[in-house]
């Protein structure tokens, strides 16, 4: 099951899952009813699983595109069976993560499901909260989400219910727990070819080629002399005479403001570092070392130039963040060009 949501991780989300589709894939999550209409209205025919709420008024629009909603509790199940629309769904259950989900000693609440007239339970998933660690103290948390699931669930096969499908695995739980056997594994952000962190504990080794590329050109150049201050508040001063170029791309397309005199880009593969404050629609860099430089030059902002490379990871880093939030903000502004597939 690959997961498109946030717009396929800023990948794109209608993009990422036709390719996936043509690869075969049949199956998909999505973190909002709406991602799932716009899937369903972009041609994908596969199973859509809604991993996240979805008000009860919506019933009418998860029976009409086919989508499968996770029931996070009790009261979400009466109200979505109340609307007297039939509607497919997987059961969450709260192993330890306290997020959405059933509580492991709600079992009476999840029998009860079973009798609704228009609730039809295709599937249990639950989710491993720290999966990504190898600390021993994790790794034996994980374990007992994965007992406390499974008991669940054999529970209720004992007691011949149709437990459909089941799941666990984000990206981290499938390569640091192969060894679970289920339906599905939820795959994420390693899908797209990079890490959460630079630090993420995998045991499996992966050799991982991130999908997405961030380019953009120099719309103009300002030539300093030394002791020239730039940018809003004036917070940087070239201590020689520099040669400033301005990138039209800032935080309204998703580059961190924290970057502002901290990140690099690249131009004809060498590093040159951001100055200044970045902008919402601009930043500047400072180019003096590169001697050749011209309006218009290419500018990588995550990916690869020569032999030098930016990855969102390093980005994620710098910022204090994760992989994940940097490619989920990527503006829409931001025109996507797919190659190959």
């Amino acid at each position: 099951m690959v997961v498109v949501k946030a717009e396929g991780y800023g990948h794109g989300l209608v993009e990422v899952a036709k390719h996936c589709q043509k690869m075969g894939i049949e199956a998909f999550a999505v973190a909002t009813i709406d991602e799932g209409i716009k899937l369903r209205e972009h041609g994908i025919y596969g199973e859509i699983l809604v991993l996240g709420y979805s008000h009860p008024i919506r019933a009418i629009e998860l029976h009409n595109y086919r989508l499968i909603q996770t029931i996070v509790n009790r009261e979400h199940a009466r109200q979505l069976n109340e609307s007297g629309h039939m509607i497919n769904v997987h059961i969450k259950i709260d192993t330890g993560m306290h997020r959405l989900g059933f509580d492991l000693s709600d079992y009476e609440s999840i029998k009860e499901i079973y009798d609704y007239q228009f609730i039809h339970i295709q599937g249990y998933f639950t989710h491993l909260c720290v999966c990504d660690s190898k600390r021993k103290v994790d790794q034996e948390y994980t374990q007992k989400q994965i007992a406390a699931f499974y008991d669940l669930i054999n529970e209720l096969k004992l007691r011949h219910y149709d437990i459909g499908k089941v799941h666990l695995q984000s990206s981290y739980g499938l390569v640091n727990y192969p060894e679970i056997n289920a339906d599905y594994a939820r795959v994420g952000i390693l899908m797209y070819g990079v890490y959460s962190t630079f630090n993420d504990y995998s045991k499996v080794q992966l050799d991982l080629k991130p999908a997405l590329t961030i380019k953009a050109q120099i719309a103009m150049l300002h030539y300093l002399t030394k002791g020239a201050s730039l940018g809003y508040g004036l917070t940087y001063k070239v201590n020689r005479d520099s040669v400033i170029a301005v990138i039209p791309i800032g935080y309204g397309d998703g580059l961190p403001r924290i970057l502002s005199s901290n990140g690099s880009v690249l131009i004809k593969g060498q590093k040159c570092p951001i100055v200044g404050r970045i902008c919402m629609d601009q930043m500047l860099v400072d180019v003096s070392e590169i001697s050749d430089i011209s309006d218009n030059d290419l500018v990588t902002v995550i990916g690869q130039d020569g032999t030098e490379e930016i990855r969102v990871e390093e980005i994620a880093l710098e910022a204090n963040t994760i992989s994940n939030e940097i490619l989920s903000r990527l503006g829409s502004r931001l025109p996507r060009i797919y190659r190959g597939g």
